[in-house]
């Protein structure tokens, strides 16, 4: 059991998605006009989105490095809706414990400094540690579906953590919006990024929807297989 997971990005023509970038080209509130319609109350972003957006300027530094070395989460108190934050080895501080009405809650994997997951418990921020090497998306999504009661989720990149999900087939739909407008920038991080395998197919996608908002075109997918 896992929660209905959506990636809902909007990058340019040519597929980048550098959010400064993105705002500059978008004509209006498109993109978030979209996400509503979703109807996901819980969002998850990687750990770099979270940086820019939401946490800390100062990262976190543990004093003692033991790993928590298991499984484990906390609920630090039930909600309607979540703002999850990837951050593998517990690298973000937080100033807040929730953000526009979503509570926050943080996944690591199990190398991760036990004394990490105490501050948030401190804070009174909900967490996850799982995966001995990295974290095990697969599972994550299961606890946040079996302990935190999440059914639908929008994952909203960047592009490491969107190819991390496609990667390990956890997506059941993809939510495209491209604004009108090219970056062209040498390397700059595309909708879906990281995969390491040269050697992996294509993902085949389904068109269900096409939707012109203003300049911007919003195209819904499922998966061929």
């Amino acid at each position: 059991m896992k929660p209905y997971i959506i990636c809902h990005m909007i990058a340019s023509v040519d597929g980048r998605i550098d959010c400064d970038m993105t705002e500059q080209i978008e004509g209006g509130n498109e993109y978030y006009e979209a996400l509503e319609a979703l109807d996901c109350p819980s969002m998850l972003m990687g750990r770099v989105t979270m940086q820019m957006h939401y946490a800390l300027t100062e990262p976190f530094r543990a004093t003692d490095t033991t790993a928590i070395g298991r499984e484990a989460y906390h609920i630090a108190r039930k909600a309607d809706a979540y703002c999850i934050g990837i951050d593998t080895s517990g690298k973000l501080q937080w100033g807040e414990t929730e953000f526009d009405g979503q509570a926050l809650l943080v996944i690591t994997d199990e190398r991760c400094p036990k004394a990490y997951h105490d501050r948030l418990t401190e804070q009174g921020i909900s967490w996850i540690a799982v995966g001995n090497d990295g974290i095990n998306f697969a599972r994550a999504m299961e606890i946040l579906r079996e302990a935190f009661g999440i059914e639908r989720l929008v994952v909203t990149g960047g592009g490491h953590i969107n190819g991390a999900f496609l990667e390990a087939r956890l997506l059941d739909e993809i939510s495209f919006m491209v604004a009108p407008g090219i970056d062209g920038r040498e390397g700059m991080a595309a909708v879906f990024d990281g995969i390491a395998d040269k050697n992996r197919r294509a993902t085949q996608l389904r068109l269900e929807s096409v939707r012109q908002m203003g300049e911007t075109v919003w195209m819904r997918y499922k998966f061929k297989n």
